[in-house]
């Protein structure tokens, strides 16, 4: 049991009580990484409510992906490749459940109705209401991951999810000219065999890592880093590929049932297709999130019982540097640097910077070799003191902003004021003093 309660309480303390900075081997860098990957998905998984979020956007795709696939084939009859986008769909998952020509059959009778509404634009306009609506409760499931408080600009959002939609037939019609590529290798001179058949599976795991690094790129209305994006794209990606193949083995295995169940055989499995897919999609952008802000959570725990005296201590060591620095004549540094610097952790250091920024003692610069923002004094050097320091942080912030304070209260206040402004020391005895 001891061993057990030691692994709890080094994945939720000791593992997060080192900077990466600290770390000098490479390998065990990449190690603490992975394994804090791991255990910030887990989090985010069961605080954020990622399965109830999955089914919520698997009942909204059931209503959109019609429309979805409409505007996919209109677009591919607009390049006279409508015939390559059926045959990837009979090639694919929904092949094996013969649904793909009732698919078309609707999606048809969808552009029909789009292009002859009652009204001009009537139909258009619904069409493209449908796939804007899932799109933004997928945008809205993804900004919740991030942590994002608000979402695009309408007209950023129509821009963003047409060119995803406008993506997605480019890449199919892609896949499928790499492929008749393979195959008239194959028929000519060139025998590649099995080596033929991987490298087609290859073009299709490689389709489907673009679209899903796409998707984490571009859906979370904030910067998101293609490093963060590229491993759970490839990781997600491959994870619904097999997902994929399971299906069609099991829709294989499931045959026979369709004598009794008929055409509803192939629909629980469909359901259950549809909402893993999601699932894998929300897991990937919590990867893409825990990647990208690993160091945000270093020394959590002990950041959410800090004292107030050591909070101060750090706030003034960094004003310290920066001064330094800028008295030395030394090009000033990012939040990052200055936690690298001292093994800092990073999402104490921006607090700090912006705590000191508001107070008017440091501001922003901008040099030209550093992407990120960089901090210099706002005031004069000599005349930054430590008790003005703790004067302007103590300060911050609104006070008496009771409306009705009682006059025993006032007289405190003005008492503790004037206690304060006079630099004594306050060592008198409370009931005594004030």
């Amino acid at each position: 049991m001891k061993k057990f309660s030691d692994i709890v309480h080094f994945l939720r303390y000791d593992m997060w009580r080192r900077t990466t900075a600290e770390y000098d081997n490479f390998f065990q860098k990449i190690g603490y990484a992975t394994i804090r990957t791991i255990a910030l998905v887990i989090r985010g998984f069961t605080s954020k409510n990622l399965n109830d979020t999955a089914k919520s956007i698997t009942f909204s795709l059931i209503f959109a992906i019609v429309p979805i696939l409409a505007m996919i084939v209109g677009i591919a009859k607009g390049f006279d490749v409508s015939d390559i986008i059926e045959e990837q769909l009979n090639a694919s998952f929904l092949g094996e459940t013969g649904l793909v020509p009732t698919i078309m059959e609707m999606v048809d009778r969808y552009l029909e109705t789009a292009q002859g509404g009652v009204f001009i634009g009537i139909g258009l306009l619904i069409l493209l209401w449908a796939v804007y609506s899932f799109f933004q409760s997928v945008e809205t499931s993804f900004n919740k991951i991030w942590n994002v408080k608000n979402s695009r600009s309408i007209l950023r959002q129509i821009t963003t999810y047409i060119a995803i939609v406008v993506l997605i037939p480019i890449l199919i019609v892609c896949s499928a000219g790499i492929n008749l590529y393979f195959h008239s290798m194959v028929e000519g001179y060139i025998h590649l065999g099995a080596v033929e058949e991987s490298a087609v599976k290859f073009v299709q795991f490689l389709i489907c890592w673009g679209l899903f690094t796409c998707m984490y790129l571009a859906i979370p209305n904030t910067k998101v880093k293609f490093l963060p994006a590229v491993i759970p794209g490839v990781l997600m990606g491959t994870l619904f590929q097999l997902l994929q193949m399971l299906s069609v083995y099991l829709i294989a295995l499931l045959s026979r049932t369709s004598i009794v169940y008929g055409a509803f055989a192939t629909l629980p499995i469909l359901m259950t297709m549809l909402q893993y897919t999601s699932l894998l999609i929300l897991i990937g952008a919590e990867m893409a999130y825990a990647i990208q802000n690993n160091e945000e959570f270093e020394y959590e725990h002990d950041l959410n019982l800090m004292s107030r005296r050591y909070k101060d201590f750090i706030t003034l060591y960094l004003l310290s540097v920066i001064i330094r620095r800028f008295e030395a004549d030394e090009e000033p540094l990012t939040a990052h640097e200055l936690a690298v610097r001292d093994h800092l952790p990073i999402r104490l250091v921006n607090q700090l910077l912006s705590r000191l920024e508001e107070t008017g003692l440091v501001r922003e610069v901008y040099v030209e070799n550093k992407e990120d923002r960089t901090f210099q004094p706002a005031l004069d050097t000599h005349r930054i003191s430590i008790g003005m320091v703790i004067s302007r942080i103590d300060e911050q912030g609104s006070e008496s902003f009771l409306q009705r304070p009682t006059e025993e209260m006032q007289a405190f206040w003005n008492k503790y004021v004037q206690l304060k402004d006079e630099h004594q020391t306050l060592d008198q005895i409370l009931i005594n003093e004030i």
